[in-house]
């Protein structure tokens, strides 16, 4: 059986990653899949259309650092805030939306965990996106369901993505 070193939240705030941010989850740091063109197109364009479309009411990040728990970071592909460009350099009170980009080597209990983090701390809406599939779904508190109209929604902020757009 593996050992895993345990690292602490001060040790992981200090460290810069090379190739991309890693997440940190109770004393692990933990390596995300990123690097596809793919990936980094839809993560791009959901960016660019939130910061066109709602630019006077939210703003729209990339791999951002979110403090879900005392020992939990997470880094949604985007992230969006009410509001001006928060202050600081991490998140520390719930978004309106994380949004996560699939990457073909996301396994589905890692991505669970992140939603129910995500849902936890207090974030209403979580939206998967798959650029292979070009299915999208959104996770509420209260439920899950495949955005099947094409749209992805956050209704109690009042934004709306098209998903043609994104994958345009």
């Amino acid at each position: 059986m593996g050992s895993t070193t345990l690292v602490s939240v001060e040790e992981y705030l200090r460290t810069s990653f090379p190739d991309a941010d890693c997440e940190y989850v109770d004393g692990r740091i933990v390596e995300r899949n990123v690097g596809r063109i793919d990936h980094s197109e839809v993560q791009t364009a959901i960016a660019q259309y939130l910061r066109a479309h709602y630019k006077k009411r939210i703003w729209a990040g990339v791999e951002v650092r979110v403090q879900v728990k005392a020992t939990r970071f997470r880094v949604p592909d985007v992230t969006v805030v009410s509001g001006v460009m928060p202050e600081g350099e991490i998140i520390r009170t719930p978004p309106v939306i994380a949004i996560e980009v699939l990457s073909p080597d996301d396994r589905a209990g890692d991505m669970e965990e992140k939603i129910d983090d995500y849902l936890t701390f207090g974030i209403p809406y979580v939206w998967v996106i798959n650029p292979q599939t070009r299915r999208a779904f959104v996770h509420t508190p209260q439920s899950s369901h495949e955005a099947k109209d094409g749209m992805l929604r956050a209704e109690s902020s009042d934004i709306e993505v098209p998903l043609n757009e994104i994958f345009s």
